[in-house]
């Protein structure tokens, strides 16, 4: 009776709750009728107790089942015969809610983080730890003050704009004119823009495969078909983009080519080159996605970006979060004034106002006299914590496994082919938290680890863990 079909793209404890469901209404399961225990019903099932317990609180909070203390878990007696009533069936519709279709895997690792357990390393979370997220000494700002700011249009603060425009001379020797670039509430926000307005629902976009794009829901929700294209030592393959771009109509190429997450790597000038060549014979636009620019460590190696090879074809969005805190949310696009001007007017149409809150205090960051000496600190610290991280991974010949020279991500592949659900498992059981590579592709051998997490103190820890989980996924390999 207990037998669970699991179907591609349907979260688990959603096949478990239609289950339940199914056998109470065609009468498989009685009012008042006891259900198997939750551990019974995992091993049943083959899954985790807690996608169990999360299948069993949302039929109790529809009123389908109850809990009774020395009981167990029943068949609500009051809800026998409701299958007769005409409803309309939310859940149906729920299941086309793309944003609402969460990993298990997900689930038991936010499970583990709100748990605050010290057994657990957060290595998962992809942004600063709190030590590492510079301070600045601000003015003293009164209400009045942001009340009475009045250099902010439809594209966003000025003062900012130029700030961001200054800084990229900067660091690229180009120019991003203020009246080109749009704030946006961070990276995605700019994305979701581009969805909206360049974009409709059956259009094809090529991206790197991994990426973190393909973990996104906002393609699905807006109905964009995700084509990914394998990566290389110099970054993506352009053979294989090219035989992507002639079978599938793409009408934009999405790429992150510093400092890619999540593998870490960044494309070279001649890749780079090479690509703002290709997309250009095929008049297709590049969306680059380049929110680690700041985190290089190597100044004096800067690669530019491509939209300095090729500023009228490239949209180029940026961020503040990857230095300044996800909850900065402060970012900006790129493009073409005639495109800037549409994205903006859509976003106005849909009620996306943008605060001047946070980007006064993005630009007061920015200006601040301590911003450039923050950031070098802030590259040299987490050159020091990845390449800890690096050696530690390096040494363990099972791991395969390249230093980044930027950024925050390390990516490390599992020699002996795809891990199976039981080893990632193991890293759950363990309390070390990563991001599985099949958040990021179809691939399940690799792992993505945000190495700006591991201080001096944690560094021994994380080696403990590793080694332990190696260990085990080794002997189960070895014991099949």
């Amino acid at each position: 009776m207990w037998s669970l079909k699991k179907e591609k793209g349907v979260p688990v404890y959603v096949s478990i709750i239609e289950l339940i469901l199914s056998y109470i209404k065609n009468g498989d399961l009685l009012p008042g009728e006891r259900l198997p225990s939750e551990r019974k019903l995992a091993n049943y099932f083959q899954v985790n107790r807690s996608t169990v317990v999360h299948a069993l609180d949302e039929l109790v909070s529809l009123g389908w089942i109850i809990r009774k203390q020395g009981s167990g878990t029943i068949v609500n007696e009051g809800k026998w015969g409701i299958s007769t009533t005409p409803r309309t069936d939310w859940r149906r519709y729920l299941e086309q809610n793309a944003f609402a279709k969460v990993d298990p895997f997900t689930e038991q690792i936010e499970w583990l983080i709100k748990q605050s357990n010290e057994h657990v390393l957060d290595l998962y979370t992809g942004e600063l730890p709190m030590d590492l997220i510079p301070s600045f000494s601000f003015p003293p700002l009164t209400w009045k003050h942001f009340l009475e700011e009045e250099q902010q249009d439809d594209l966003g603060y000025l003062p900012l704009r130029q700030s961001i425009s200054h800084e990229t001379e900067k660091d690229y020797g180009f120019l991003l004119p203020p009246e080109s670039l749009l704030i946006t509430s961070g990276a995605q926000q700019a994305l979701f823009l581009i969805l909206q307005v360049l974009l409709q629902s059956g259009d094809s976009v090529a991206i790197e495969d991994p990426s973190f794009l393909y973990a996104l829901p906002i393609f699905q929700a807006a109905g964009i078909r995700l084509y990914g294209v394998k990566l290389d030592q110099e970054g993506i393959n352009l053979e294989s983009l090219e035989k992507v771009i002639r079978q599938h109509r793409i009408k934009m190429v999405m790429v992150n080519p510093s400092f890619q997450n999540p593998t870490g790597k960044t494309m070279t000038m001649r890749r780079r080159k090479a690509l703002v060549a290709l997309c250009q014979d095929y008049q297709i636009p590049i969306l680059e996605d380049d929110v680690f620019a700041k985190l290089n460590f190597d100044s004096a190696d800067q690669t530019p970006p491509l939209k300095k090879l090729d500023p009228e074809n490239v949209l180029y969005i940026g961020s503040l979060s990857k230095i300044l805190g996800s909850t900065t949310k402060i970012g900006w696009l790129s493009a073409p004034t005639s495109v800037n001007q549409q994205l903006a007017e859509a976003r106005k149409m849909m009620d996306f106002s943008l605060s001047i809150f946070p980007q006064l205090l993005a630009n007061l960051a920015l200006t601040n006299a301590d911003f450039p000496q923050n950031v070098v600190y802030l590259k040299q610290t987490l050159e020091q914590r990845g390449k800890a991280v690096f050696e530690v991974i390096d040494q363990m010949v099972e791991w395969e496994v390249t230093m980044p020279k930027g950024g925050f991500y390390i990516w490390a592949k599992w020699k002996q082919g795809n891990l199976r659900q039981k080893d990632w498992s193991i890293f759950l059981q363990e309390g070390l938290l990563i991001a599985p590579s099949f958040f990021f592709s179809e691939k399940q051998d690799s792992i993505r680890i945000n190495f700006s997490r591991v201080d001096e103190a944690k560094l021994p820890i994380f080696k403990e863990k590793l080694l332990k989980i190696t260990q085990k996924i080794r002997f189960d390999s070895n014991t099949m």
